[in-house]
């Protein structure tokens, strides 16, 4: 009876890990896809004075807004993207934080249509005072995947920014 039980668990642990390598295996294109062209990061951007834009490699430009006053964190975000010179069927805003992982956040935005993509988001809470943040614009074109790198930084309610913004 003990061999046919310490059998059975050798099976069991065996189909397990077989399925937890096939779930990695499957997760991974969807956890970092494989990107196409990637535009420049503008370090001048400041997404809290208005849209900022960056042109993607093989032609095209996107421009990109959090229009929520502020940033705040974990409260719905207004996002819209608008995409000239270059066709998409799908756009997508994976946030990152930098050099903290704040897990899987990637919305995907709705077509409105005349390259225009909107939809909402949300940054979850995060235990520093202010955290710097980097939004990937991801567009599915034609041409393959395109990405668009926007960087911001979030303070948490009542701390000001330096230069006095809140």
């Amino acid at each position: 009876m003990a061999k046919s039980t310490t059998l059975l668990w050798a099976i069991a642990g065996v189909l397990f890990l077989a399925l937890a390598g096939v779930a990695a295996y499957k997760a991974l294109p969807i956890l970092n896809p494989e990107v196409g062209g990637m535009a420049v990061l503008d370090s001048d951007c400041d997404l809290r004075a208005g849209p900022c834009q960056s042109d993607l490699p093989g032609g095209g430009r996107v421009s990109f807004a959090i229009k929520t006053p502020g940033i705040p964190l974990v409260k719905p975000l207004d996002l819209e993207v608008r995409l000239s010179g270059v066709e998409a069927s799908q756009v997508e805003v994976d946030f990152v934080g930098i050099g903290m992982n704040m897990g899987f956040n990637r919305p995907r935005l709705n077509a409105q249509g005349g390259g225009v993509f909107a939809g909402t988001g949300m940054l979850p809470v995060c235990v520093r005072v202010a955290m710097e943040w980097e939004a990937r614009v991801l567009i599915t074109s034609p041409r393959g995947l395109l990405a668009a790198p926007f960087r911001f930084i979030t303070v948490k309610d009542g701390v000001a920014l330096p230069g006095g913004e809140r």
